[in-house]
């Protein structure tokens, strides 16, 4: 989230970050958006017990704050049927490996690079794609790949796959804004 909010204010990304929705009271992307002056809520089953009443706030939220792109970086949870239908196409997920490969249910962090590690693969690298009902199963919209060096462990791939990841959802989101405001619609 950082780096779309810093792109955006560097120019680079020619969006304003409109609003940012946690599912984690404590996470720090709710510090980092009240620093930045977007307004950040928390939305979660503690919030919202039934899950129709939280995808119906979850969609409240974004439509109120007149999202055009959604962007999950770290959200964890699976996306309401509602939310999803009113987004379809205009929500990706970043995921730190190449897809369809360490994708699904429970692949977030260092699950995935201890996953490709123990596939001996030499290569992996940073999908975006765009969300579906599925886990990592959305049209692919970018990929770039990361060497696997001789002896990584999770967390040194973990550090040069976030290099990747910042780089290439900072394009992919730029790409997108750039071609609403070609379209002439609100990015």
């Amino acid at each position: 989230m950082q780096a779309v909010v810093d792109a955006c204010g560097a120019g680079r990304i020619r969006a304003l970050p409109a609003v940012v929705i946690s599912n984690n009271r404590s996470a720090q992307v709710l510090r980092r958006a009240e620093s930045a002056g977007i307004p950040g809520y928390c939305l979660n089953s503690d919030t919202h017990p039934e899950p129709k009443d939280l995808d119906r706030s979850i969609l409240e939220t974004l439509t109120l704050h007149k999202v055009a792109l959604v962007v999950l970086t770290g959200y964890l949870k699976r996306v309401g049927p509602e939310t999803l239908a009113a987004f379809k196409g205009r929500m990706i997920n970043i995921h730190p490996s190449l897809l369809p490969r360490h994708g699904g249910r429970g692949m977030y962090g260092l699950r995935v690079h201890e996953a490709v590690l123990a596939a001996g693969d030499r290569v992996t690298g940073v999908t975006i794609h765009y969300v579906t009902t599925e886990y990592d199963r959305g049209t692919v919209l970018a990929q770039r790949t990361v060497p696997v060096e001789p002896g990584d462990t999770p967390e040194t791939l973990a550090e040069r796959v976030l290099v990747v990841e910042h780089e290439l959802l900072v394009e992919t989101v730029g790409s997108i804004a750039l071609e609403h405001e070609q379209a002439g619609e609100r990015a």
